[in-house]
């Protein structure tokens, strides 16, 4: 059993979350839903694509003026809780039978709202933050509606949530506090955040294989365990935040029936831990660990407390030393061959220069971007390189680049606080600070992927690049089939075999020449992907030459050889193994990247 730490145990009544301790109302919920098509499909359909892809973007007006006189029962629910608009009780009631308004106010998902001058808290005025209108009547306390209320407003978000597999569609339902665009102040600081872009990116670049156990560290509203449970037999999913823990039992209840979960024994596939970091699971050992941790670097203030941090954001550590710390640590609760995958923020220090590989070797880096330009800013990989363990492999993949002042003004915008002129003032000018104190020039943002290797296996990748155009989604795949094919050559490249294997270019690849007008020869001659991470690799005649014969007939130390004799390399026994030894190391790094592959024959 894994330790169990924490004052709470049982999650399903935490106070200003949604309770999840009654079953049948939970099955009535899911019942109702499905019956009104409260899918992604669904509410795509019923709003139209424009709107429905505002509503992606944090953008409500489409979607309300879509539904403007609508009050079929799906837009009944879709005003309510996407929209945060107060719905009629009657209409909402018809739109649930089964569930009932009594059951909405039992499990927590929706209140009665409050006449106009009545301040509870910044969620309950009666105004609408997206039009700035009234939408609370007067006597809206009076007992007009089921259960006395005669407008509801929605206590939480609730939305539909879907994506694609082998093994299919599943629909769900993911309950998160409201966000900011859909309720007024400042996020409390104990905020549950729904699906975000991280949160997607995240589950789009998990390899998904078959393992016993997997942990969801720091699960918020649940989303990765949602993923994990289609291929893990049994998900741990940690958070210091007991209200995130509530969200996620919730959520987990909710969708039961697609999620193979039982409802009356949740814990026979799904254990839910308090606890910071790795400190509630230590002792345990998984196949994989997935991690959206709150790795967004705050400036810290002296004497400040747990509950002055936004929870889901900043886990109270000064610049990227959370980061650091995880990746440090959680290949020590890996079992042999288990991976971590897990988003992360990085500094650039002005002090940052070139290192080498902790093992003593040389570092794989990435001094360009995949298009091959300049980057004018301090070596990003130094720190990352130095936070991997000896003997790990570590791939971590930079999507992004932000200047301290862009990244000052997303994160205090994510948190609605540029509403108060004086606190975004003065929180500007502590994170610029805060920036200075390290000489920091940029902050990376990317995906990070860690394998403790398999006994008797020394690590195989260390790679740090820049990958900041737009790849293919789902990422996952294409990143699993790049950790074999570093596996296959590994063990090649030891056998010094390489020369023996029949390779293949990959279906997506295709080649540019480009030439001077009149010219005789191309001057630059490009590789590109079409599919996964879309590199773009620049060849010489040599190896242009070699990947044009790659058909799977010759073996890689013949095409070489031929190239050798075409080209007049094999004057002397010697130079001809020169230059074969030196091409066979440039078509490593394109079977490396994924242009070419070892032909069926050879995996």
């Amino acid at each position: 059993m894994l330790p169990k730490l924490g004052k709470v145990t049982d999650f399903s009544g935490i106070p200003d979350t949604p309770h999840s301790s009654d079953i049948g109302l939970l099955e009535a919920l899911a019942a109702d839903l499905t019956a009104l098509d409260y899918s992604v499909a669904g509410v795509a359909a019923h709003l139209g694509e424009p709107a429905y892809d505002a509503l992606g973007r944090d953008q409500l007006v489409p979607a309300l003026l879509a539904t403007r006189g609508d009050d079929t029962p799906l837009c009944v629910l879709i005003r309510l809780w996407l929209l945060a608009e107060p719905v009629p009780a009657e209409q909402l009631a018809a739109a649930l039978p089964l569930t009932g308004i009594g059951g909405l106010l039992s499990l927590g998902l929706v209140e009665g709202v409050l006449a106009p001058g009545t301040v509870d808290s910044a969620e309950a005025t009666g105004v609408s933050e997206s039009t700035g209108t009234n939408l609370a009547p007067a006597d809206a306390t009076e007992s007009k509606g089921p259960n006395g209320h005669a407008m509801l407003q929605a206590s939480v978000d609730l939305r539909p949530y879907s994506w694609s597999d082998e093994s299919g569609t599943p629909n769900l339902w993911v309950a998160s506090d409201l966000a900011a665009h859909q309720r007024r102040g400042v996020l409390r600081k104990d905020h549950v955040l729904g699906i975000g872009q991280a949160s997607l990116t995240l589950a789009q670049s998990v390899i998904r294989r078959r393992v016993a156990r997997a942990l969801d560290l720091g699960t918020g509203c649940g989303i990765q365990a949602f993923h994990l449970l289609r291929h893990a037999d049994h998900v741990t999913a940690t958070d210091i935040s007991v209200r995130a823990l509530a969200f996620t039992r919730f959520n987990l209840l909710l969708n039961a029936d697609v999620l193979d979960v039982n409802r009356s024994q949740l814990a026979d596939r799904v254990t839910l831990v308090e606890g910071n970091l790795l400190e509630p699971v230590a002792d345990a050992r998984f196949d994989l660990v997935v991690s959206n941790p709150p790795f967004v670097i705050t400036p810290r203030r002296p004497g400040e407390s747990a509950a002055d941090q936004f929870t889901y954001r900043d886990g109270g550590m000064a610049g990227d030393d959370l980061v650091a710390t995880l990746v440090r640590t959680l290949p020590d609760i890996l079992a042999p061959g288990g991976t971590v995958q897990m988003l992360g923020n990085w500094e650039l220090r002005d002090a940052d220069d070139g290192g080498t590989d902790p093992d003593g070797g040389a570092a794989e880096v990435g001094g360009t971007d995949s298009d091959g330009g300049a980057d004018p800013h301090p070596d990003w990989t130094v720190r990352p390189r130095n936070w991997v363990p000896n003997g790990v492999d570590a791939w971590f993949i930079q999507r992004e680049l932000a200047d301290p002042y862009l990244y000052t003004e997303t994160w205090l915008q994510d948190a609605s606080e540029s509403r108060d002129r004086n606190g975004y003032v003065e929180q500007y000018g502590a994170y610029l600070d805060d920036f200075a104190a390290r000489a920091v020039s940029a902050i990376g943002f990317g995906m990070i992927w860690l394998r403790r290797p398999a006994d008797g296996r020394t690590r195989s990748l260390f790679r740090f690049e820049d990958v900041t155009h737009p790849i293919e989604q789902p990422i996952g795949p294409h990143l699993a089939a790049a950790v074999e094919r570093v596996d296959w050559l590994t063990v090649a490249q030891a056998a010094d075999d390489v020369g023996a294997a029949h390779l293949i270019v990959a279906e997506d690849v295709t080649e540019e020449r480009h030439a001077r007008p009149g010219a005789e020869h191309p001057g630059v001659i490009l590789l590109r992907q079409g599919a996964g991470l879309r590199r773009t690799n620049l060849l010489s005649t040599e190896l242009a030459g070699f990947v044009s014969a790659c058909d799977g007939e010759l073996s890689a130390a013949q095409i070489a050889g031929a190239l050798a004799a075409l080209l007049g390399h094999d004057d002397s026994p010697q130079e001809a193994r020169s230059f074969t030894s030196q091409l066979l190391d440039e078509v490593a790094n394109l079977v490396t990247d994924g242009f070419l592959l070892p032909d069926r024959g050879e995996q």
